[in-house]
C-alpha cells in the first residue's frame, strides 16, 4: 500500500474531506490530492503531522508493504469508485443551502407559531361572548373561533408543505455524506463563529419566554379572577410560549444549516446513518402529541388547561429519543 493509499485510508477513518486534513496540516488541498494520488510526496514534517493526527506511527506511514499490493489496488479502485459517487459541495451550493435555510427558519417558525396560537380565536370569542361585550351567542363565537382556529392551522400547514418542497432538492446535505470544494468549509466556519451570539442569545430568550409563560395562569390564580375571564390568561400563556418557540426555531435551523455542512453534531456521517429510523419515530411520536391535544381540547372545550400537554410532551420526547437512537444503535 502506497503512501497516498494511506492518506486516503486514515483521513476517511477519521471522516475528514480533503480540506479538513489541509486545515488541520496548515497546506492547501491541492497539496492533499496530489499526495493521495501520488502525484508529490509530502515533506518530513507533514508525515509527522499527520502520523500524529492519525494516531499512527511514521513508519507505518512511510513503509511499503510488499505483501498488500493486491489489497492497495482493490483500495485504489474502492477509492476511485468512492470518489466518483461522493458528492461534492461548491461553495455557491453552500451559500444557497445557507440562504435557503433562513428564509425557510421563518417560515417554519411562524407556521409552528400559528399552530400553538390557533385556540386563542377559540377562548378569546368565548369570553367576550360569555360576558357580554360582544352580543353574539356563546355557540356562535365557538364556531367563529373553530373556523379560525382550522384556517391557522391549514395555512401553517400549507407553509410547512411548501417549504418541505423547496428544501426537498437539497436535503442530500443533511442526509448523506459529501466532500466540499476548497474553501466552504472555512467559509462555514466563519459564519458559524459569528452567529454564536446570536443563537446563544435567541435560545435564552425563547426559554425564558416559555418558562414565565406559566406567570399569567399564576397571576389569576393569585387575584382570584372570575372564571369567566381565566381563560384569557391561558391565551396570554399559549402567545408567551408561541414568541418563545418561534425564537428558539428561528436560530436553530439557522444554526442546524451550519452544522450540516460541516457535517458535525446530529449531522456528522455517523449520525446521519442512523438518523433516517430515528426521524420516522419522530414524526410519529408528534403526529400523535397534536392528535391527542386537539382531541382532548375539543371534547373537553378546556383549552386553558389542554395546553400542559405540549411542555410534558417536550420533555417525554428527549426520553423518546434517548431510546430510539439506542435502539437503532444496537442494530448496526
Amino acid at each position: 500500500m502506497t503512501l497516498g493509499n494511506k492518506i486516503i485510508k486514515e483521513r476517511n477513518k477519521n471522516g475528514w474531506s480533503q480540506e479538513e486534513l489541509a486545515y488541520k496540516l496548515g497546506i492547501s488541498e491541492k497539496s492533499v490530492s496530489e499526495w493521495e494520488s501520488s502525484r508529490s510526496v509530502p515533506d518530513l514534517q507533514s508525515v509527522i503531522l499527520m502520523a500524529e493526527l492519525f494516531g499512527v506511527s511514521t513508519d507505518y506511514l512511510l513503509r511499503e508493504d510488499p505483501f498488500s499490493e493486491d489489497t492497495s489496488a482493490a483500495y485504489t479502485d474502492e477509492s476511485v469508485e468512492r470518489a466518483e459517487t461522493v458528492r461534492r459541495v461548491s461553495m455557491e451550493e453552500a451559500n444557497e443551502f445557507l440562504d435557503m435555510k433562513r428564509k425557510g427558519a421563518s417560515a417554519i417558525a411562524n407556521a409552528v407559531s400559528m399552530c400553538i396560537t390557533s385556540p386563542v380565536p377559540v377562548v378569546v370569542l368565548g369570553v367576550l361572548a360569555k360576558s357580554g361585550i360582544i352580543n353574539i351567542k356563546e355557540t356562535l363565537a365557538g364556531g367563529v373561533g373553530a373556523v379560525f382556529l382550522f384556517c391557522m392551522v391549514a395555512a401553517a400547514v400549507v407553509m410547512f408543505i411548501t417549504y418541505g418542497i423547496r428544501e426537498g432538492r437539497m436535503e442530500h446535505l443533511e442526509k448523506e455524506s459529501f466532500e466540499t470544494e476548497y474553501g466552504v468549509i472555512g467559509m462555514v466556519k466563519e459564519k458559524s463563529r459569528s452567529y454564536e451570539p446570536v443563537f446563544a442569545r435567541g435560545m435564552a430568550i425563547g426559554v425564558a419566554l416559555c418558562i414565565l409563560a406559566v406567570i399569567p395562569i399564576i397571576v389569576a390564580g393569585a387575584l382570584e379572577v372570575s372564571e369567566d375571564i381565566t381563560p384569557l390568561f391561558a391565551a396570554l400563556l399559549l402567545i408567551l410560549i408561541a414568541v418563545g418557540v418561534n425564537m428558539m426555531i428561528r436560530v436553530g435551523i439557522v444554526n442546524d444549516s451550519y452544522n450540516a455542512l460541516l457535517q458535525k453534531g446530529e449531522f456528522s456521517k455517523s449520525e446521519k446513518r442512523s438518523k433516517g429510523k430515528r426521524s420516522l419515530v419522530s414524526g410519529v411520536y408528534w403526529a400523535l402529541v397534536t392528535a391527542i391535544y386537539l382531541g382532548w381540547s375539543f371534547w373537553t372545550m378546556r383549552w386553558d388547561a389542554s395546553w400542559i400537554i405540549w411542555p410534558v410532551a417536550g420533555v417525554l420526547f428527549v426520553a423518546v429519543s434517548g431510546v430510539s437512537k439506542l435502539i437503532v444503535e444496537r442494530q448496526r
